[in-house]
């Protein structure tokens, strides 16, 4: 927490070390939430240069965070997804899985496309939930943060991240039974 409020302090300085730096500790793990919710890595890839592109442009006009730095680079990185969507009008994964598989597979890659598949599924699946349900799910399950840390990015109570977290698994389980059913 010293170290995130000392890089912050030199960021908004503008010095490109601590920006580096930052890049560096948040990246990695904003592209991981990207591709959880966009399921594409160019996608994703985009994501991270705009969130860091616009997290650039706060501070460099006097705005951006105060404290919590990891929690407004992913609200950052939340709210391009949401844009994303809405641009796009999608509801629908951006993963084809049309595409005719060859019969001769090895294991592996056929494991790889059950896991799509199913990934596939629970994108669906989270993409019928609140951008709020869905931002307290994965950082909870995929990310494994604390109700703590998603109550500090969301900006909100502990009790309504838990709230949000019941709500929200319902939803998923009955989306997903829905997908099922079809």
């Amino acid at each position: 927490m010293i170290e995130e409020k000392r890089l912050l302090r030199f960021a908004r300085q503008l010095d490109t070390q601590a920006l580096a730096q930052i890049y560096d500790i948040y990246s990695p793990a904003l592209y991981r939430y990207a591709v959880r919710y966009l399921g594409d890595a160019m996608l994703a890839e985009d994501c991270v240069a705009e969130t860091f592109s616009r997290f650039l442009h706060a501070l460099s006009n006097g705005g951006g965070p105060k404290k919590h730095l990891q929690a407004y680079l992913y609200r950052i990185a939340h709210n391009w997804i949401i844009d994303h969507y809405r641009k796009n009008d999608r509801t629908e994964s951006s993963i084809d899985l049309g595409k005719e598989v060859s019969p001769r597979l090895d294991e592996d890659l056929l494991e790889d496309a059950v896991f799509s598949d199913e990934a596939a599924r629970v994108r669906n699946a989270l993409l019928r939930l609140t951008d709020d349900q869905q931002q307290v799910i994965i950082l909870k399950f995929l990310e494994g943060w604390s109700n703590k840390q998603v109550a500090e990015a969301l900006g909100k109570p502990i009790g309504a991240v838990k709230s949000l977290q019941h709500r929200g698994l319902g939803a998923l389980r009955r989306a997903l039974e829905l997908q099922d059913v079809k």
